[in-house]
């Protein structure tokens, strides 16, 4: 892969609307699924930006709708990101000083190992492999941003 762009700030990098377009294979099973939507992050009112996920995913010729919702908040360093589950929980911290990061996240048995890449302004890639007993799964995101940083603050 090139070069990394690097990222100051994550939070203001990535507030606004990106296209999402994941693929996910099973590496086990050799089953290979598709999501396609968008990704937005909202400023919340406290700081930091709300991460809500929509769209459609494909597996074994099914599509149905997928949605997920993240909290990216202020990190202990400035210009960095504590992600966090919708209702709370630690998800994994994100630094994009070198325009890249690699994060891992015990769930469970499973393993979530995370890698971060910023390709340029306008696009960057995650690629998770998930790991355990039942699972081994890659998961390869693109984002392409989609349309200005969103200025209204949902709740907290």
């Amino acid at each position: 892969m090139g070069e990394f762009w690097p990222v100051p700030d994550v939070l203001a990098y990535l507030a606004g609307r990106w296209r999402a377009t994941r693929s996910v294979r099973d590496l086990t099973g050799g089953d290979e699924g598709r999501f396609e939507g968008v990704t937005v992050f909202s400023p919340l009112a406290r700081g930091g930006l709300l991460s809500h996920e929509s769209g459609t995913f494909t597996w074994r010729g099914t599509a149905r709708p997928a949605e997920r919702t993240l909290r990216f908040l202020p990190g202990d360093a400035p210009g960095t990101a504590d992600v966090r589950f919708a209702d709370g929980r630690p998800f994994h911290g994100l630094d994009l000083a070198t325009g890249h990061h690699v994060a891992e996240h015990p769930c469970a048995a499973d393993l979530y190992r995370g890698e971060f890449t910023v390709r340029d302004a306008d696009h960057w890639r995650t690629v998770w492999r998930v790991g355990g007993p039942a699972k081994d799964l890659l998961l390869t995101t693109d984002y392409e941003r989609a349309g200005p940083p969103v200025t209204r603050a949902p709740g907290p």
